[in-house]
């Protein structure tokens, strides 16, 4: 349990940085169970028998810079400027090209020039373009962010949510799109992940960083409420919550 005041807290995680996909100033002060498939390592293992891969918002590149050696023809894309200037800076020493690019339709790339296309923790996913580019016999595989994701902490903020925005990123309703999109889906896991956040300024700075959780969120905004959060952590202990992901692979038809 922390000593520091709560205004001490908020100032600390209003100031500091969230640029990027590292979350490793959240050390000490939240955790997150980790899926059990290992992502970043299955990850490596495509990369090495591809000989061209694409890599959809791509965040600060972390991710992919750390699955190892890259295929012959590695890109990425991401949207976010910061996170531009940081995966060009991390991304382009090991040989791929980070492309500057909304998360919207057209992926800036000719049908079929990947066989291989990744993504973690893709804020939309929009499965025709994928499987444009995806080259006849070539894989999607990424991990998602599944329905309700945390939402102990987004309805502490934003009340309870209706049904529909509860299920969104269903892997049912994820696995249909790709299909009706023309691609195969070939292996599906889903698991829900315990996480704790031990102080206020750990849920200030994951609201920071993560947008869309809570839109709109700043500490003005909800400054009553995270002081009630901050006593009720104090006086019972972490804030648990529970983050849900699934691994998915689709395969374009040969």
């Amino acid at each position: 349990m922390t000593t520091r005041t709560f205004d001490d807290l908020l100032a600390e995680a209003e100031s500091v940085s969230v640029e990027g996909w590292d979350f490793s100033w959240l050390d000490g002060r939240a955790t997150e169970q980790r899926p059990s498939w290992g992502y970043q390592r299955r990850l490596g293992e495509r990369l090495a028998h591809a000989r061209a891969a694409l890599d959809i918002q791509t965040g600060g590149g972390e991710v992919l810079a750390g699955a190892g050696p890259l295929p012959p023809v590695m890109a990425a894309t991401e949207s976010w400027p910061p996170n531009v200037a940081k995966a060009t800076a991390l991304l382009h020493p090991l040989g791929a090209v980070v492309v500057a690019d909304p998360d919207e339709p057209p992926l800036p790339f000719a049908d079929g020039a990947f066989d291989l296309v990744t993504s973690r923790h893709p804020a939309t996913v929009w499965w025709p373009e994928i499987a444009r580019v995806l080259c006849p016999g070539g894989t999607y595989f990424a991990q998602h962010v599944g329905p309700a994701s945390v939402f102990e902490l987004v309805e502490y903020f934003l009340g309870p949510q209706p049904e529909d925005v509860r299920r969104r990123r269903h892997p049912d309703d994820e696995s249909r799109d790709a299909e009706a999109a023309g691609l195969e889906i070939t292996g599906l896991r889903a698991e829900s992940l315990r996480t704790e956040f031990h102080d206020i300024g750990a849920v200030v700075y994951f609201l920071r960083k993560v947008i869309w959780m809570v839109p709109g969120f700043t500490v003005d905004r909800y400054r009553d409420r995270l002081r009630e959060l901050d006593e009720r952590i104090r006086a019972e202990g972490p804030f648990v919550a529970h983050s849900t992901r699934f691994l998915v692979e689709a395969r374009k038809p040969a």
